[in-house]
């Protein structure tokens, strides 16, 4: 009897370790959608390269100007579960992505996923990109592979066990990794136009990846997503970082016309200045549109108070 326990649970032992292997296999882009990418357009791309946020990690540590396209990485960030360090991600085939091919940057905007079929820790914000288009993605890839080479590899992340095993985010992935919008449209209130709102949610939501800071996260670093842009705490050092929903506590004494100006000047309505880490951020959204600002403003004060 007890032979037969025992093996009952060496079997079911080995089944679990099976199905926890299976789960938390890297995942790409089925095929179809590989062999549908479109062409990638590096104009357009330069407007989804500061939407994204790129240079603000991956360029050194206070660059300005063109220095900011120079993306050698190396920027620590300190967290909860370890140091994580930006890579290289310029064109320079050796240490940066110079040599990946279309597909393999969107397997990693998109999926998280490495050219040599690794999950990428959330630290790189896919878990926001993945609800980028194609268009996008493509027109991101031919703007960066255009960019200068930068020669030389980042330092490796700095995590202990079981953080420094990439195999179990696999799993994470299949909770946090989602390409639907976190705000439906029946959810967000005003009577701006639902073209505008729909822009700006796409961008704040997608490539300007705004709820990976000022979303509080859970134990294992998923998003609270009921707690959507409600403010959280630094996750690299002390302060927390604001509620920019339309409640009290965030964006209520703010008009739309009031956001689109800080994100172009950096000027709040009481004529304070940006300041920490949204000084890069700030410098990012004034390289858009204009009607992208407003779009990104617009979506704000339409995201419900929690």
């Amino acid at each position: 009897m007890i032979r037969k326990l025992v093996a009952a649970v060496v079997i079911l032992g080995i089944a679990v370790a099976a199905a926890g292997w299976f789960l938390s296999a890297p995942d790409r882009l089925p095929e179809a959608v590989v062999a549908s990418l479109p062409a990638g357009d590096a104009g357009r791309g330069e407007m989804v390269f500061w939407a994204g946020g790129c240079a603000s990690c991956h360029a050194p540590a206070g660059a300005k100007g063109d220095e900011k396209l120079s993306l050698s990485g190396g920027l620590r960030l300190e967290t909860p579960f370890g140091i994580f360090v930006a890579p290289n991600i310029s064109s320079d085939p050796k240490d940066g992505i110079g040599a990946w091919t279309p597909a393999e940057f969107a397997d990693a905007m998109l999926k998280g996923t490495s050219p040599d079929g690794e999950n990428y820790y959330p630290a790189f914000p896919y878990t926001s990109y993945a609800r980028m288009t194609l268009q996008d993605v493509s027109d991101l890839y031919a703007f960066m592979t255009s960019l200068p080479p930068v020669s030389g590899k980042a330092a490796g992340h700095e995590l202990g066990f079981p953080f420094n095993i990439r195999r179990g985010l696999g799993l994470w992935k299949r909770l946090y990794l989602d390409s639907a919008p976190v705000i439906a449209e029946d959810q967000l209130h005003g009577d701006t136009d639902l073209s505008v709102l729909n822009r700006g949610r796409y961008l704040v939501e997608g490539p300007g990846h705004c709820g990976e800071c000022h979303t509080p996260r859970n134990v294992i670093g998923g998003l609270e997503r009921n707690l959507w842009l409600a403010g959280a705490p630094a996750a690299a050092g002390e302060g927390k970082v604001p509620d920019i929903t339309s409640g009290d506590g965030g964006l209520s004494g703010w008009s739309v016309a009031d956001i689109a100006y800080y994100l172009e000047t950096g000027f709040t309505p009481d004529y304070d200045s940006v300041g920490g880490e949204m000084v890069s951020v700030q410098e990012n959204m004034a390289k858009l549109p204009a009607s992208d600002r407003e779009a990104i403003a617009a979506y704000l004060k339409a995201v419900p108070a929690h």
